[in-house]
């Protein structure tokens, strides 16, 4: 069996690792590379080596920035009094780009997934929590007694901006309970997104109808 030499091989199976690329793929995206000029793989091989040491966490909304506050978090012009939480950066830009939404944000990290092992505490669920108010989470995973908001103030409204796929109504559910003590409104996107699909693959139109047409739980 003709097998590629080692170096060839070693890179096909570091893109064989990533999300959605199977063996074929790396195989093309391997031999693409090596037809481009040195100069283009130098550029994407820094920009690789590079990308872990210049972005770090907002300490606010924990998306990934390259400072904290984020431009987002940082802005005195978004409004406060309105937090979008979604599960994933990518999800996040898609509703940037609809240029509907004015107010903040907050990343989850991912949804809640028993099967794949992910449990509320391994989501930014405390740091949400600790947005609306000082007292922390108590073993049971719920809130403590209301107290006073934090800088700030405590904001009017919690748009659950999560995948109407089963980890996302599920993640919807469990949030919901968390925040229903705080007495604000908590509304999820509409409908007009498909049962199933992925938020960040949706078209701005349909995310901008979802945004607009929001209800509250």
């Amino acid at each position: 069996m003709t097998k590629f030499p080692s170096s060839i091989q070693n890179l096909i199976d570091q893109f064989n690792k990533l999300p959605g690329i199977g063996q074929k793929t790396a195989e093309k995206l391997v031999f693409y590379l090596l037809k481009q000029p040195k100069t283009e793989l130098a550029a994407f091989a820094e920009a690789l080596a590079h990308v872990k040491d210049k972005i770090t966490y907002c300490a606010i909304c924990q998306n990934i920035a390259e400072k904290s506050p984020c431009p987002i978090c940082a802005d005195t012009k978004r409004d406060s009094s309105t937090i979008c939480v979604v599960a994933l950066p990518q999800d996040m830009i898609a509703i940037e780009s609809t240029g509907d939404y004015q107010g903040k944000y907050h990343v989850l990290g991912g949804n809640l997934n028993t099967l794949d092992g992910i449990t509320p505490e391994q989501l930014k669920i405390k740091e949400l929590v600790g947005r609306l108010a000082s007292g922390p989470l108590n073993k049971e995973g719920e809130i403590t007694p209301f107290t006073k908001g934090g800088s700030g103030g405590i904001p009017k409204e919690i748009i659950l901006g999560l995948s109407p796929d089963l980890e996302g109504e599920t993640t919807i559910l469990y949030l919901t309970k968390i925040l229903k003590p705080y007495k604000m409104k908590i509304t999820r996107l509409a409908r007009g997104l498909p049962m199933g699909s992925d938020l960040e693959y949706a078209d701005e139109a349909t995310l901008s109808n979802a945004l607009k047409g929001r209800r509250e739980i």
